[in-house]
């Protein structure tokens, strides 16, 4: 391969990078000096699989010699906000990065057909890129969200040219997305969110802002309104029929979601992979998996978990996840491991504002079981089976609300739970207060005992942190949908366990560790109605009666070993 130098001179259509992508660059703070004055190739022409046109725009470092290559596919448009956050500040440290929209959106040519093409579209990408003078055949590849989801779908054949990933709170299975607990239970709130993304944030920043107004006035009527298909046509301005084929099947191993989970490319990768998400972020599950993955095949990997949302880590977060990436990229593409950690993971510790670092994720713990107990406590001695069940009464007409956790609104993260656990629907459990602090590392989970009259219900569990005051602070939670019972007066309690995902958290002596226990979180998960019927089109709302029996069990990872370094959580 011939290489020649990056210089703008040796571009001809080289220019400075957009307007809007150099006053973002300015805002940034925290972030280490640029090495390089940056330069831009707009609107280049790739062919993707189908032949159709792939716009393409090339950042690349004004100076001379050979730098790596590092490639982002995103659905959402080129410009806002990846051009600052990929194109220029990875440019400025010395690399050439690829920025791509998505076969149908950004200009880019054919129809955008959600996830199907990602794969093959890649390839046909670094093939265009073996034949550019500037490429070394060093590459890399970078990016959040539905951007990490290109990159699993590329690593399913990895080409030889790929030596580094960089999966930014990335999914690797739409259904997973969806539908978080594979149950049929639908993640409303964020589906909408990330439907008007997906539809207008490549159409610019005017058409997006507008969007994202519109859902903002219709999402309350949408959420409480039936059928759900028709509910939700004003909010997203029109039809969408990859919401409505997603609605409409909701089992995983139906036809309809061939080849969507591109997560089998970890179970036999090779390619250096640093994974990087946060405790409430919506991808959080998803992250873990891939990182199980990854170790099971020995491939190189590193996961950083911080106290971030999905959208913080790429706000409140970007110091350290650019560090982490940027170290990652030099280590791998510029045989550069001075930037790397000592530790394969480092996870943020709620409650005491700490990093910890860890040999591996999850780390050596003792399992410990609280037991709800009749009179509203946690107790560590399990309560007579005889014991009167609790129960609940959900009704979807008056859906317990959501409120903080994993969302994709500025409402997410930790929240104040004390208005929500004064609803007569959700039940809490607590225990005294901590004679000594409490620090767990790893999946929470709830074993249930339960019953509905209806025969069709949801469980979600939350974790909380009390502290001196009574203030109660979400930790994790989870849902899951029942399995359909037999309706009866006195229904037999069937045996679940609700996985609450996973965290590394500090109970300070003092505080009381708290659950709850309620029939929903809406609208961050699409009603229950009760009735069994299609999420869609269903229109009706029947109550259910949801009791809990015993012994039913918290289950929370207690670490066995501390190791901790003090650092702000950004």
């Amino acid at each position: 391969m011939t290489r020649t130098m990056t210089t703008a001179t040796h571009h001809s259509s080289a220019q400075k990078p957009p307007l809007l992508a150099r006053a973002m660059r300015r805002t940034f703070r925290g972030l280490p000096p640029k090495l390089h004055d940056v330069a831009y190739e707009p609107g280049l022409a790739v062919p993707a699989a189908d032949g159709s046109t792939l716009l393409t725009d090339h950042y690349f470092p004004l100076a001379d010699g050979d730098f790596p290559t590092l490639l982002v596919r995103s659905p959402y448009g080129r410009v806002f906000p990846w051009a600052p956050m990929y194109g220029v500040l990875f440019a400025e440290q010395g690399f050439h990065v690829v920025l791509q929209s998505c076969r149908g959106t950004g200009g880019s040519g054919g129809e955008f057909d959600l996830w199907r093409n990602e794969a093959a579209d890649g390839r046909a990408t670094v093939a265009w890129l073996r034949r550019q003078s500037w490429f070394s055949g060093a590459l890399g590849t970078i990016g959040a969200s539905y951007l990490g989801y290109t990159q699993w779908a590329l690593a399913l054949d990895p080409p030889p040219e790929l030596r580094a990933m960089v999966v930014q709170v990335g999914l690797h299975n739409m259904h997973g997305y969806f539908y978080p607990a594979g149950d049929g239970a639908f993640s409303l709130e964020s589906t909408l969110a990330t439907t008007a993304g997906m539809t207008y944030q490549h159409r610019g920043v005017p058409s997006f802002l507008r969007s994202v107004l519109r859902l903002q006035r219709h999402a309350r009527k949408i959420a409480r309104t039936l059928p759900l298909k028709e509910a939700y046509v004003p909010g997203l301005g029109g039809r969408v029929p990859f919401l409505e084929e997603a609605m409409a099947h909701p089992d995983a191993d139906d036809a309809y979601w061939q080849g969507v989970d591109v997560g089998a490319a970890a179970d036999r990768l090779a390619v250096p992979t640093s994974l990087i998400t946060g405790w409430h972020d919506v991808a959080l599950d998803q992250t873990l998996q891939q990182y199980d993955r990854l170790r099971r095949a020995g491939c190189d990997t590193a996961l950083l978990v911080g106290p971030w949302t999905h959208n913080s880590a790429l706000q409140q977060g970007w110091p350290e996840v650019f560090a982490e990436s940027l170290a990652w990229l030099r280590a791998h593409l510029c045989d550069d491991p001075s930037g790397l950690r000592e530790t394969r993971v480092r996870v943020h510790v709620g409650g005491r504002q700490t990093w910890q670092d860890l040999p591996d994720w999850p780390t050596a713990t003792t399992a410990r079981r609280w037991y709800l107990d009749s009179g509203g406590t946690l107790s560590i001695k399990a309560p007579e089976e005889t014991s009167a069940p609790l129960t609940f009464r959900y009704d979807p007409a008056d859906p317990t609300p959501s409120i903080g956790g994993p969302l994709l609104s500025n409402k997410a993260g930790n929240q104040d739970n004390t208005a929500l656990e004064a609803r007569d629907d959700v039940l809490t459990f607590t225990t005294a207060p901590l004679t000594e602090p409490v620090h767990i590392l790893g999946p929470v989970s709830v074993d249930l005992q339960v019953s509905t009259d209806t025969g069709h219900a949801d469980v979600f569990a939350r974790l909380c942190d009390v502290d001196g005051r009574g203030r109660s602070t979400n930790v994790c939670d989870g849902l899951r949908r029942l399995p359909p019972m037999e309706s009866a007066a006195e229904p037999s309690p069937a045996a679940v366990t609700v996985a609450m995902s996973s965290t590394a958290h500090h109970f300070p002596a003092g505080h009381r560790i708290r659950l709850q226990i309620s029939g929903g979180a809406h609208p961050r998960f699409a009603r229950n109605t009760g009735t069994g019927e299609a999420l869609a089109t269903t229109t009706r709302l029947l109550p259910s009666e949801v009791s809990l029996h015993h012994p039913s069990a918290l289950v929370l990872p207690l670490a066995e070993t501390e190791s901790t370094r003090p650092g702000p959580a950004r």
